[in-house]
């Protein structure tokens, strides 16, 4: 039986925007199944987005908090490649791995994938991104539809399941290294060689010990 915060979650836009003041739609379907948060937090579902989750609680139709944000039409990101540096900082923003790129490589953005969730603007250093409307006079859900939900979901949970892993290859690599410098450290001590090697040793121990937890989380 599906549970109410997947009902929820299913009911949601999952451009993970973070505007309802959540890490992620999930999050937010959760609060609102189990801490009982407001419906009415999810701008780019607009008011009828409002409305479908009042069926789904059982709960009164509220306006949409302006805290959170207006409803409007769907944007995609653009990105001046004229003025893009290659910083990388939109790339690890992006929910969706919609952008392109690499270290002082221009970047570029796979518009059937941007959900418009907005969290690349702050992070550019230079302002080259715009925001650009593509749904003319539909806002909300009428702009969005589940098929697009859809992909943007199993996008976002895809790059999850990525830097999951990348993180674990991450902790494996400073565990080898460690393991390295542990059983050499004889000769990369030269002065006060007890004391200075019972130093290093506790610091590799301890990043030694940090990467093996990050593996098997």
């Amino acid at each position: 039986m599906i549970s109410l915060a997947d009902r929820i979650n299913d009911a949601l836009p999952q451009t993970q925007c973070k505007r309802c003041g959540f890490p992620d739609c999930k999050a937010y379907a959760q609060a609102i199944a189990i801490d009982n948060a407001p419906i009415n937090q999810c701008p780019p579902g607009g008011l009828e987005g409002v409305t479908i989750l009042s069926k789904i609680t059982g709960r009164p139709v509220l306006p949409l908090n302006p805290d959170n944000g207006t409803e409007g039409p769907m944007t995609v990101a653009v990105i001046d490649e004229a003025w893009c540096i290659g910083c990388t900082l939109c790339l690890k923003v992006c929910p969706t791995d919609a952008i392109l790129g690499s270290n002082k490589v221009m970047h570029t953005v796979i518009e059937a994938a941007c959900t418009g969730c907005d969290l690349c603007l702050p992070v550019c250093p230079v302002d080259c991104i715009e925001m650009v409307p593509i749904s003319n006079e539909r806002t909300g859900w009428s702009a969005w539809s589940p098929a697009l939900a859809q992909q943007a979901r199993k996008r976002y949970e895809a790059r999850q399941l990525r830097l999951i892993e990348e993180d674990k290859q991450h902790a494996s690599r400073q565990q080898s290294k460690a393991e390295m410098k542990l059983a050499d450290l004889a000769t990369h001590t030269r002065f006060d060689a007890d004391k200075e090697m019972a130093r290093k040793r506790a610091i590799i121990e301890a990043a030694l010990a940090k990467a093996k937890t990050r593996q098997k989380s």
